[in-house]
């Protein structure tokens, strides 16, 4: 394993180790605070932070997938943690296939929301306008992403008042520091890893993705061997936009595999 030291991160709970992976411009607890909250009675919940994200420092070079997933294994390790339920959003889903792929005893089952096996060229220019925006003004990427991210219909439910609150939220998080994580975006190829994923692996995807788009999930479950693959209704921003959809879905996943664990 690599020796690159355990992300920052949220731990709590007690019980089954569950490692919680979030989305670019996101952070452990915006992205996955209510899961944490669902499941902590039962699970010991680890939520480490990429770089750029919390207070794990921003890496000077390209973001590696493969040290990623050394030091999520690492991360639950620092916080007692052998085997693990893994989930992830986004491109926290990208690093938990990588996790799943690289170190396949420590995962005791995969759940990936809105991933992708491979960036195409029409990713990689949406990546890069992300990128272009971010630098020039944070408030623009904010409302790109409100209008890319959310479904069909929270945009069409929403007021001045509350597009105006959702755009303050959004740029409040988003700073030169998540670069690195678009640029990962970007170049994203997990052709070759998604084939040494062992564990049982849920693939979700939002009917409604424009990041995204569901042909990327199905090719993802494709890939991965006796993948399951469900499709909700909304958007790419699903944890933001109908957490408890999303959320109660992967915490019956994550029931349902631990029921089938032998007892320790």
């Amino acid at each position: 394993m690599s020796s690159r030291a355990p992300l920052d991160h949220v731990v709590a709970g007690s019980g089954p180790g569950l490692v919680l992976i979030h989305g670019t411009g996101a952070d452990a607890t915006s992205n996955w605070g209510g899961l944490i909250d669902l499941l902590r009675d039962r699970y010991t919940v680890v939520a480490p932070n990429l770089p750029g994200a919390g207070a794990t420092a921003t890496d000077p070079a390209p973001l590696d997938l493969d040290d990623l997933a050394d030091r999520v294994v690492a991360t639950a390790r620092a916080a007692g943690l052998d085997r693990f339920h893994l989930a992830g959003h986004s491109i926290g889903a990208v690093v938990a296939t990588a996790v799943a792929a690289r170190h396949p005893g420590a995962v005791t089952s995969l759940a990936l929301h809105a991933g992708w096996l491979r960036t195409t060229p029409r990713e990689a220019f949406m990546f890069d306008l992300w990128a272009r925006l971010l630098r020039t003004d944070p408030g623009l990427l904010a409302r790109e992403l409100i209008l890319a991210a959310m479904g069909p219909g929270l945009l069409g439910a929403l007021d001045e008042e509350q597009f105006a609150e959702m755009a303050a939220g959004f740029t409040a998080m988003l700073d030169d520091r998540v670069l690195g994580q678009i640029e990962l975006d970007s170049r994203v190829d997990l052709r070759e890893a998604a084939g040494r994923v062992t564990a049982p692996t849920l693939v979700v995807a939002s009917a409604d993705d424009r990041i995204v788009p569901t042909h990327h999930q199905r090719e993802l479950a494709a890939a991965v061997e006796g993948a399951e693959y469900v499709e909700l209704p909304g958007g790419h921003g699903l944890p933001f936009e109908d957490p408890a959809l999303l959320f109660t879905l992967l915490a019956d996943y994550v029931d349902r595999r631990q029921a089938l664990e032998p007892a320790r």
